[in-house]
């Protein structure tokens, strides 16, 4: 069982930084994959951003690509996502994800575990 809670959203000018972070609790969370993912009103839920359990691979959506860096200290039980050059289409909801799983996996249903979500707003 994991347990995840997402922090770090905010209000912030287009152009502008935020970095989420995401908790987890449990011992199995060094074998998992993490993910992030967003869904803005109205929207399905999107795919953003994976890395693999020891984070030697890493995966990113093509719209965030460049922008956004994914990354995870396992010994600290937490996953991040730096975020630049924000833009207001990224604004949405964006929830964090445990699948179990040896590779980076990009679809939703893959993932078992999910954080409540953290509000991120791209003011223009």
């Amino acid at each position: 069982q994991v347990q995840l809670v997402e922090s770090g959203g905010g209000l912030v000018q287009a152009g502008g930084s935020l970095r989420l972070s995401c908790a987890a609790s449990g011992r199995t969370f060094i074998s998992y994959t993490m993910g992030w993912f967003r869904q803005a009103p109205g929207k399905e839920r999107e795919f953003v951003a994976a890395i693999r359990w020891n984070g030697d691979n890493t995966y990113y959506a093509d719209s965030v690509k460049g922008r956004f860096t994914i990354s995870r200290d396992n010994a600290k039980n937490t996953v991040y996502l730096q975020m630049n050059n924000l833009k207001p289409e990224d604004t949405a909801v964006y929830y964090c994800a445990a699948a179990n799983s040896g590779v980076v996996v990009t679809t939703y249903r893959r993932y078992t575990y999910w954080g409540q979500g953290t509000q991120v707003t791209v003011s223009s």
